[in-house]
């Protein structure tokens, strides 16, 4: 995937970030819960009791916004530099990594550092320096 730098707008991805920080201090407070999409999509596979509906809420308006934004405006075309093969097995790898760091990105870097977690701490450090080792391999001394 590439990044038109032309394109990009600071202000407008600042604003992203302080939503996505307020929707999940708001869903903490009110809630009690952390907003990490892993854990809210698992509970949806052994459901218990009054936990149901509002996982199903959660992952409709993940489903939905993109959706209601494009009424209002183009999105852009993705372009991915990568085979089906690979982002198939890329995701792949996202699953088990998220079960072996018991969270996801979202919840552990955007909610668990928030809360001050030395474990989300140490998780989001590995999986950002895993990613930036991944890039640097493939893009630099791989070449592709």
């Amino acid at each position: 995937m590439t990044l038109d730098w032309n394109a990009f707008t600071p202000w407008t991805a600042l604003a992203g970030g302080l939503l996505i920080g307020l929707a999940a201090a708001m869903f903490a407070l009110l809630n009690g819960r952390i907003a990490g999409i892993s854990g809210i999509l698992g509970g949806l596979l052994k459901p218990t009791r009054g936990d149901l509906a509002w996982r199903l809420a959660f992952v409709a308006g993940l489903v939905a916004a993109p959706l209601v934004y494009a009424l209002f405006t183009q999105l852009p075309a993705p372009r991915i530099d990568a085979g089906s093969g690979a982002i198939v097995l890329a995701g792949l790898l996202v699953g088990v990594g998220t079960r072996y760091g018991s969270g996801c990105t979202s919840g552990h870097g955007v909610c668990g550092l928030s809360r001050l977690s030395p474990r989300s701490l140490a998780a989001t450090g590995a999986f950002m320096g895993a990613g930036f080792l991944t890039v640097y391999l493939l893009r630099h001394l791989a070449g592709t």
